[in-house]
């Protein structure tokens, strides 16, 4: 998608009063810097998570799962790149489960998945007490290798084989996940994945135009794709 999914989810939370006008612009440098170097930091993603955990710590479940379809149908659904969810649906036609791996919260992979179709969403998950939120989480963040580690205990809850698995994603920090399958595919990568794409000589779908992909080593071109965040899973059903 274009930008970064945490940051709308704190848009929709300043317009609902939860986070304030200073919040908000911390956000929007995140996503800004993010922009700026085309890669996705393991510390950029750690300092949202922080904040964002601190913001949300007494917050009430179910309002959060309404703001989520609220941002996901306002802001975030406008900006999944068409060919993607083409991609996406190709799979789910020939009957193939697709799996939304992301570092956003639960509650809003899961609205995303739904409204996508596809067959579910492994994200962050942040601890509940009493039907609100306690400012810490369960386990880690989705995130870098929890992504490896999640998609393999999916394979093993469902009775997958990995080898015949194929994981899709645009930023280096998911090199973990993309190790972890039989086929990996870059799409609109960052600078250091496209390098690693060619390095192991994985497949490159590139929907960016003219100089962006062309310029597809420099971090400002990278980070006009898409954002990292949607990650897919992709198996077939065991074919004779």
């Amino acid at each position: 998608m274009h930008g970064a999914s945490i940051y709308w989810l704190a848009r929709g939370l300043a317009r609902h009063g939860v986070l304030s006008g200073r919040d908000i612009a911390g956000f929007a440098w995140k996503q800004a810097r993010f922009k700026l170097r085309g890669t996705e930091h393991h510390g950029h993603i750690q300092s949202v998570r922080a904040s964002a955990l601190e913001l949300v710590a007494g917050y009430p479940v179910a309002e959060m799962r309404q703001l989520c379809e609220e941002v996901v149908d306002r802001d975030i659904s406008p900006r999944i790149l068409a060919p993607v969810q083409r991609l996406a649906e190709r799979h789910l036609e020939a009957d193939q489960e697709v799996w939304l791996v992301t570092a956003s919260p639960i509650e809003l992979a899961g609205v995303i998945a739904t409204r996508l179709g596809l067959t579910g969403a492994l994200a962050t998950i942040a601890e509940v007490a009493d039907g609100c939120y306690t400012g810490r989480l369960v386990g880690d963040l989705m995130h870098g290798p929890a992504k490896a580690e999640g998609i393999a205990a999916l394979a093993a809850e469902r009775g997958l084989d990995l080898d015949q698995c194929t994981a899709y994603s645009d930023s280096a920090n998911d090199l973990p996940m993309l190790r972890k399958v039989g086929k990996a595919i870059a799409v609109n990568p960052d600078a250091r994945l496209a390098r690693q794409a060619r390095h192991h000589g994985w497949p490159v779908l590139d929907y960016r135009r003219g100089r962006r992909a062309a310029k597809l080593a420099l971090p400002s071109a990278a980070a006009a794709g898409v954002a990292a965040g949607l990650f897919y899973l992709l198996r077939g059903r065991d074919r004779e």
